[in-house]
């Protein structure tokens, strides 16, 4: 028996940035259209509206998806079967057809990749309307891309989705229009855009609070020196990278400390009304997976649900801890994209990946709101990379073709782990890390960045930690001023004290000279003083005029700019 056609009437209502992209959709009718939307913002939703309309007025007979993993087939099928679209997520590339039952399929790319004349044909036996869910992944190697692109050109309509529509590289996304800029440089095209900020001003997001944790690291070489650097200070890519792997050592004390701290901030959010609150831990290989399971079964005396990609059921627990209120979730790659956990609300990026690509992937699983004022917090490295691309979390970016990349230091190999989810033995070899204890550094918010340095395990960290978790973006800004400001007045006073305390007999030396670090931090306390008061009058969000700086007196994020770049930028913001 045929399948039946949709009823659109009982579909479920759109939301207004829904709306406005279907009526464009159905306006121009072209064969190909791309809509770039934040996640958490329903491009499956939207996707699955005009599959409806289409089947509805008979301009396609049938609909394939194509997602990027296997466990996104089984949600694409649930999420249509609910709307009345039946796609046949088991389809085979040997199946060659599916079943009259089924409106269509849901594939892999790496299923077309491996047979796009099976999928061409099946294109060309019905009018059909492709899905291509996160195309970016289209340009991930020339077997994708070329396969797509065979696979699909007879199709009568083409649905481009993503969330993050740029690369890391300069592989062409098939069926994706690129025009060429005043600079010379092509640049990808989207016709509907709905990004993290318009999202966040319609609620439809989680404000983000990225809280960044630092501290000292010691390493050995392979040349059996002894290195010891503070996470977050000015180094050379190499001992960036080096400092960074330390403090993600499951045997230091970065990473109990870290996450003993993300689970206190997980039990505030389930205290303020968000009971069923998770956390996910995202790592760098199944080594340090395992590793951080059992650090947070000590640290909390709960077990955490690990999911592999090489294990057997690994859908089936992300179904089942979705389902739950189990606290944590641990995970290489099975969950950085795509995947829908809306009760996913504290994070720790325990990884080395550094692309933004990997990175906006990774923070889109926690910004999904089920209803006004919910947080999310990610717990991250101090690491100024890391830093920069969490300070510009609002900026909507497109694939550039020809433009030299900069995205942090050279972790090709790291990337290359990660995609096996294996650790690599070669980087392993370059060194052995020997300890590292944590400390809040900062806490970024709309751009911002926030606070002083705080041991981990203080009541001054207990005081970001504490954050209430059901907070306007606005009441967020507010509060992170606050504890900002009482922190700062405590310093004073324990400055006083120390003053007023009696003379000795010998004169008092003259007060250190601050250090670099510590004027850093000075000047972005005064800058985050002025941008907030700029706020207040003007009602720009602190974002906003952080950007306007940037662009007036150039140079990166405040968390990365230089002192000469903050004096600038406050002597700028002191004229507006």
């Amino acid at each position: 028996m045929a399948a039946r056609t949709p009823v659109l009437e009982t579909f479920p209502p759109l939301r207004a940035w829904q709306r406005k992209a279907l009526v464009e959709y159905l306006r121009r009718r072209t064969e190909d259209f791309t809509a770039v939307a934040t996640p958490g913002a329903g491009k499956t939703t939207f996707a699955l509206r005009i599959a409806a309309e289409l089947l509805a007025d008979g301009t396609v007979e049938a609909v394939t998806v194509v997602a990027p993993t296997e466990h996104l087939k089984t949600q694409w099928a649930e999420s249509a079967a609910r709307v009345g679209i039946q796609l046949d997520a088991a389809f085979r590339n040997a199946d060659l057809h599916s079943s009259a039952d089924f409106h269509g399929a849901v594939v892999t790319y790496a299923q077309v990749g491996m047979a796009p004349q099976v999928h061409r044909r099946r294109t060309m036996t019905r009018r059909t309307l492709v899905i291509l869910d996160e195309i970016h992944h289209a340009g991930d190697s020339r077997t994708w891309g070329d396969g797509v692109k065979a696979a699909f050109e007879p199709a009568v309509r083409r649905l481009m989705l993503t969330g993050t529509p740029f690369r890391s590289d300069d592989n062409p996304i098939p069926f994706v229009t690129y025009e060429r800029g005043g600079d010379g440089l092509l640049r990808s095209r989207a016709d509907a855009v709905y990004g993290y900020a318009d999202a966040l001003r319609d609620s439809v997001v989680r404000p983000v609070l990225f809280l960044a944790y630092s501290g000292e690291t010691r390493w050995r070489t392979n040349a059996g020196d002894e290195l010891a650097a503070r996470l977050g200070e000015p180094m050379t890519q190499d001992l960036i990278a080096q400092a960074w792997r330390t403090a993600l050592d499951p045997a230091g004390d970065w990473m109990p400390q870290v996450l003993r701290a993300a689970d206190a901030r997980l039990s505030v959010l389930r205290e303020a009304g968000m009971s069923d609150a998770g956390g996910l831990v995202i790592a760098s290989d199944q080594q340090n997976a395992r590793s951080y399971a059992k650090l947070i079964e000590r640290v909390t005396g709960e077990k955490a649900v690990v999911v592999l990609s090489d294990d057997q059921g690994a859908s089936a627990r992300i179904a089942a801890f979705a389902a739950s209120d189990q606290r944590w979730l641990v995970a290489v790659r099975m969950v950085s994209e795509g995947v829908d956990i809306p009760r996913l609300a504290v994070g720790v990026y325990a990884t080395s990946a550094s692309t933004p690509l990997y990175f906006a992937q990774a923070i889109g699983r926690f910004v999904r709101a089920r209803r006004p004022g919910e947080t999310a917090s990610v717990f991250l490295p101090s690491v100024p990379h890391l830093l920069g691309l969490a300070s510009e979390m609002e900026a909507e970016r497109d694939h550039v073709l020809g433009k030299p990349k900069d995205d942090g230091f050279d972790d090709g190999l790291l990337e290359r782990a990660q995609r096996d989810e294996q650790a690599s033995g070669e980087l392993e070899k370059r060194f052995t890390a020997l300890s590292a204890t944590a400390e809040l550094d900062q806490v970024i918010f709309d751009g911002a960045s926030f606070g002083t340095a705080a041991q981990a395990g203080t009541p001054e960290e207990q005081e970001y930690l504490g954050l209430p978790g059901l907070l306007t973006a606005d009441e967020v800004a507010l509060l992170l001023n606050k504890r900002q400001a009482e922190q700062l007045a405590a310093q004073r006073r324990r400055a006083a004290l120390r003053a007023a305390e009696p003379a000795a007999a010998a004169p008092a030396a003259p007060p250190a000279p601050m250090s670099a670090a510590q004027r850093r931090v000075a000047l972005r306390r005064q800058l985050n003083a002025l941008v907030a008061a700029r706020h207040h009058r003007t009602g720009l969000p602190h974002g906003k005029i952080h950007a306007e700086l940037r662009r007036l007196c150039g140079g990166p994020p405040s968390a990365q700019a230089t002192i000469e770049q903050l004096e600038e930028r406050i002597a700028t913001v002191q004229t507006l």
